[in-house]
């Protein structure tokens, strides 16, 4: 089977798609399995694999023949994973920092005890429904809306098509008006039942 692989190899590295797909067929459960450990969600799984091959793609010229190929495959993807977690975790701290100084700049003179609770309910909320967006997302928006960011800047960065960028945003915003919309009306329905409650009374 070493052999096999490695003229797969060779041939990748000649340009060869269809060799190129055949590993990523023979591989992907594999590197998959990786990234669901790191991530635990399916959806981000795919992406993560996705991304990992794109980087194993780039990087096979730089693959020792002598090694396995399946080890250093393992190996590139752990690595691209904790790259991932870090990063991800990385831009939580950032979405903390950056939410609170945007969501809070306007009201450095003093708002008075009720507003001032109104606006730390607002970052509270956005903080939660940017944590619920899948990471994919969420970098997006982040980019774009928080470090304001231009489209061609998060292109380069995230290495994508400006194109799939600004379906990332669209579909993250959207996603984020809907989780804000999800968190605001569990509140509101639990006020709303409280009302009711002490009407009663």
């Amino acid at each position: 089977p070493g052999d096999a692989v490695e003229a797969l190899i060779q041939r990748c590295l000649q340009g060869d798609q269809l060799a190129w797909e055949q590993i990523v067929r023979q591989y992907w459960r594999k590197v998959f399995n990786v990234a669901y450990k790191f991530v635990g969600k399916h959806d981000e799984a795919e992406d993560l694999t996705q991304d990992i091959f794109l980087k194993i793609f780039k990087s096979l010229n730089t693959f020792d023949r002598r090694a396995n190929f399946q080890t250093w495959l393992i190996s590139i993807s752990r690595n691209l994973c904790i790259d991932h977690y870090r990063s991800v975790r990385k831009e939580r701290e950032t979405i903390d920092r950056d939410v609170d100084a945007n969501e809070l700049s306007p009201l450095s003179h003093d708002p008075g005890p009720v507003a001032a609770l109104e606006q730390q309910d607002r970052v509270q909320l956005l903080k939660q429904a940017m944590g619920s967006l899948p990471d994919t997302l969420r970098t997006a928006v982040l980019m774009r809306d928080i470090q304001e960011l231009s489209y061609q800047e998060i292109a380069d960065k995230l290495r994508l098509p400006e194109g799939t960028v600004k379906s990332r945003i669209n579909r993250g915003r959207t996603e984020l008006a809907r989780q804000i919309r999800k968190l605001r009306g569990a509140d509101y329905g639990d006020k709303g039942s409280m009302l009711k409650r002490t009407g009663a009374n």
